[in-house]
Formats: C-alpha cells, structure tokens, sequence
C-alpha cells in the first residue's frame, strides 16, 4: 500500500516530489496524484495519528473502497507462526498458499507479492517471536570496537563477542585488527575457553567469513569452511540489516562496553586487556538472567555436556607463506619485512602470520619471533639477528638501521662518543642485546656427578638432595 501519511509528512516538509518518491518507493506519477487529491480534499499534513493510510486512500479514493480484489488474503498470523519452526522459510509457505487457493477457486499473489505483504505486515505490526535453544545448539558472534590503553597508547580495538544461545554465557576477546587470522583464532579460543563445540555458529555477513552471497544464500570463505569442518559445527548467516536474528550477542559489544571497559581500562599489551575480559565474562557464571530457570553457570555446565568434544588438535590459524630471505636478512610477509638471523641469508624460509605475532622457521625449526605490524611497507629488526655481521662491519654499527631502530638514545650517544673505538662499540651493543634478552627466573642447578648415588639407587636407599 501507498505510504500516505509520509507523502503528506514530507510535503510539509517542502521536499520535491522526486525525494517524495525515491523515500516511500512510489512512482512520481503517483506522489503527483495524491498531492493533488490531497489538496482537493483539504487533507493537510499534520494528521491525527489515529488516522491510518488505509482511511486516507479512502478518502482519496471512494471509488476503490466496494472494490473487490480478485486475490486471496493471506493468513499472515499463521505465516509468522511457522516461520517459528525449523525448515519452514516463505518459499514453502508460499506454495501452500497457492494449493489452498487452486482448492479455493481463488487466484493467489505472485511469490514476491506474497512475500512483500508479510513482510509489511510484520512491520506493522512490529511481531517478533521468542526462540528457545537447546542446550549446546548453538552461539551467535559479532564483532564491535572499543578504547582502551594499550602500554600507554589510546587505542581502538576490535572486540570479538561470542554468546551462548541456551545459558547466554559471554566470551568476549580482543585484537588489534578484525582480519581472518583474528577471527580464526578467536573461534579456536573461544571453544578451548568453553571446553567443547556447540553444534552451529551463527554470524553476520562480514567478509573474514561470506566470500559471497547473504543469509542461507552465502558461501564461506576458504578459512571458515575448512574450521567449521574441523570443529564440526555448521555455519549459518544471517540476512542483512536482520539484527534479530543474533539478538542475544548483539547487545554483547555495549555490556562489555559499559560493564569491562568502564572507566577506559589500561593494559601493557592485549593479552592484559584479554585476561581483564575473560575474568569479568567468568563473574558473569554467577548471575541468573530473568526468566531463566536457574544461574548461568549451572546452565553452562549443562550445556558443556551436549557440546561436541574438541577434537585431537588445534586448527591452524595463521597465515603461511615460503619466502627466500633477501640480502639485508628479512624475510617478507604481507606488505612488511621482519628480520631473520644473518646466517639465513638467501635461505627459503617458511612464515606463519597470527594475530599478534608473526613466526618464521627454518626446515621445521623456529628462528624468529616478531610482534605482528598492521602499518605498510615497515622493516622490523632484532638486533641480535645482525650482531654477527655488526662484528664485522665495525664502521657501519652507529648508522645501521637495525642499532638505530632497537637502541634508545642514549646508547646511542654512547656509540658515537666510542666511533673510533670499534671493540667498545661491539661491547656496547653486546651488552645492550644481553641486557634486553629475558632473564631465567627459575634456573635449573647442575649438580656433579656422584656414581655412589647409583649404587644407593640400585640398593633401593634413599638418596640425599642437595
């Protein structure tokens, strides 16, 4: 139907009949019509809000009101209602709609007619079922983004929301960048924090899961696919501007927000922030939500037992690539460069980009660690990587890009005021790698060997600590 009220709202707000138009989906020829009626009838915006658009088409339009429409009605109640149950879509409906009308000697709407009046209706009627989960079917996933202080920085991060559909348990995590290898790690994260597997995910339409498509329509991304088959869960999409249909995680970002992250918390890295968001989601165990039957704690642990187990081993995350290490001893990945040590220099080398960090190995073995850069087109330098070779080219220690880079200003002074010196030099910086390198808090002591303690142990006696 004709939204009347909204051409008589925006009329008085003196928009063109073109804005009219594109507004309320109607041709021009038909925003002209009713201003004109409107004006003959002395209708004028503002009306009384009893007044429907169906009196006002009437007032509009006499002739149409002992109109008969040769189409049969459809039950939308009874639409509504099955659309509750599972397997049950408009499509279905739909043809029994028509069944009913060729037993009726009626003549039925067209599928996309049929479609836009229910949904019409549900608008209007603003109708809305409630939907009850079993226990272990199902978690619903959003993203969302808040501020914090990370080492002192005011930065915005990215907030990966899962919540539980039966016992509405929260698991809320952070990361510096909402990317594949982020929202992968927060799925292996999640199910490790839940100790099993619900039997399907519901999630939006972002990119870093649909490669294509919406709703029941999408196609998952390579990624996704391959960890909904390892974990053995189905994936389900919801249908654009449709927030209802994950209503439980969607007011998950503003509870963490309000709850955690107020006043603005301040962490040394994300992993501070995560255990912060983790400790206030477990308190939440504690509180019993109106209208469920008991505490969520004691819903989870009942839901625990209905998961699917975690299987043998972790799915793999990252992103890998093979490069060949180039002359100046770094290995790329992405858009940036991360050092290696120097005696790999030429070598291949194989790379894994998580969230946070960024491993580089050799023939199976690791032999670089870096933190993850988000920027573009960054070399990022372990000193200890080029000590070798800062060995050898003595001259070139207070203006290699790596010293520069990693040294504070002060040890660079002290390199400058050493330049002709080139053993201090080394020393300096030997001393400055070891001094960075973290310390063994809980040393193992070494002690010699005494073949009499064999003898006593073949004897079955005790042997004496020291």
């Amino acid at each position: 139907m004709v939204n009347y009220r909204e051409i008589l709202r925006l009329d008085s707000l003196n928009y063109t009949q073109r804005q009219i138009a594109a507004s309320v989906h109607s041709s021009r020829n038909t925003i002209s019509e009713v201003l004109h009626l409107a004006d003959a009838k002395g209708l004028h915006w503002p009306l009384d809000d009893t007044v429907t658009n169906q009196e006002i088409m009437s007032l509009l339009y006499p002739q149409r009101k002992d109109a008969v429409n040769p189409r049969k009605e459809p039950d939308y109640s009874y639409i509504h209602k099955e659309l509750a149950k599972p397997g049950v879509n408009l499509s279905l409906l739909w043809t029994e709609y028509c069944s009913k009308c060729d037993s009726e000697g009626c003549t039925p709407y067209m599928y996309s007619q049929f479609c836009d009046k229910y949904r019409h209706w549900a608008r209007l009627t603003k109708a809305t079922m409630r939907i009850k989960h079993k226990p272990g079917e199902a978690m619903q996933v959003d993203w969302g983004e808040a501020t914090v202080y990370l080492d002192g920085q005011k930065t915005v991060i990215n907030l990966f929301c899962a919540r539980l559909c039966y016992s509405c348990r929260p698991v809320v995590l952070a990361y510096r960048h909402q990317n594949e290898e982020s929202f992968l790690d927060a799925f292996v994260r999640t199910f490790d924090i839940l100790g099993g597997v619900p039997h399907k995910v519901i999630f939006d339409n972002g990119k870093v899961a649909v490669k294509d498509g919406f709703g029941k329509h999408a196609q998952a991304q390579k990624g996704y696919t391959a960890l909904a088959a390892h974990y053995s869960f189905s994936a389900l999409f919801c249908n654009p501007a449709e927030g209802h249909e994950k209503g439980l995680v969607e007011g998950l970002v503003g509870w963490a927000r309000r709850n955690i992250l107020v006043p603005v918390p301040y962490a040394p890295d994300i992993s501070g922030l995560d255990t912060l968001l983790l400790e206030r989601c477990m308190k939440y165990e504690a509180h019993q939500i109106k209208g469920k039957p008991d505490k969520v704690g004691v819903m989870m642990a009942e839901e625990r037992s209905m998961f699917h187990p975690l299987p043998g081993y972790r799915f793999e995350t990252a992103k890998c690539a093979d490069v060949r290490v180039n002359a100046f001893s770094t290995a790329r990945f992405r858009t940036n460069s991360y050092s290696v040590p120097v005696q790999y220099t030429g070598r291949m080398v194989g790379i894994k980009g998580y969230p946070e960090t960024v491993e580089i190995y050799y023939k199976g073995a690791l032999i670089a660690v870096h933190t993850r850069c988000y920027g573009k087109h960054q070399s990022i330098y372990h000193l200890e990587h080029y000590m070798p070779l800062l060995e050898e080219r003595r001259r070139a220690i207070p203006d290699a890009a790596p010293v520069k880079q990693n040294v504070p200003p002060e040890v660079l002074e002290e390199l400058r005021k050493n330049s002709g010196n080139y053993s201090r030099m080394v020393s300096i910086l030997q001393d400055f790698v070891d001094k960075e390198k973290p310390q063994i808090q809980d040393p193992v002591k070494i002690l010699s060997v005494d073949l009499r303690q064999y003898d006593q142990l073949s004897r079955r006696e005790e042997v004496n600590s020291q």
